[in-house]
């Protein structure tokens, strides 16, 4: 099914899976002051990736889908330390978040290189006008 599928919508659908599994994430952090601000942020983070990347996919410039892409990246940045907090803290246990660690790491790499690709493309898009000039 998902040799049909165009990468990008392959990536926006994993970005909604992993937010769907940060959401039960923060509902399985302890209810205390530290878990319901663990919890708040991570949920804040973890899933402003997927409609952030459905705003990049819609772009108006390759610019400005380098730039929104940025935001995904921040994002994703942002998530990773949350989740390493709640390992080194012992608020949940090491095998309900070590999946969704390394996924988090993936999906960074992959936009990552969606990013380096992107301005590698405006760069030769500029170099193109110079010498047509």
């Amino acid at each position: 099914m998902l040799g049909n599928v165009a990468l990008s919508d392959q990536l926006e659908e994993r970005l909604i899976e992993f937010a769907v599994k940060i959401i039960g994430i923060a509902g399985k952090l302890c209810k205390t002051f530290q878990g319901r601000y663990v919890a708040k942020q991570i949920l804040r983070s973890g899933t402003a990736a997927a409609p952030n990347y459905a705003e990049a996919r819609g772009a108006e410039s390759r610019a400005d889908f380098v730039h929104k892409m940025r935001i995904v990246q921040k994002e994703l940045n942002e998530t990773s330390v949350w989740l390493r907090v709640i390992a080194k803290c012992s608020l949940l246990s090491p095998e309900l978040i070590v999946a969704v660690i390394a996924e988090n790491k993936e999906l960074s790499r992959i936009v990552t290189a969606s990013i380096r690709t992107a301005r590698s493309r405006i760069s030769a898009s500029a170099s193109d006008e110079i010498t047509m000039k």
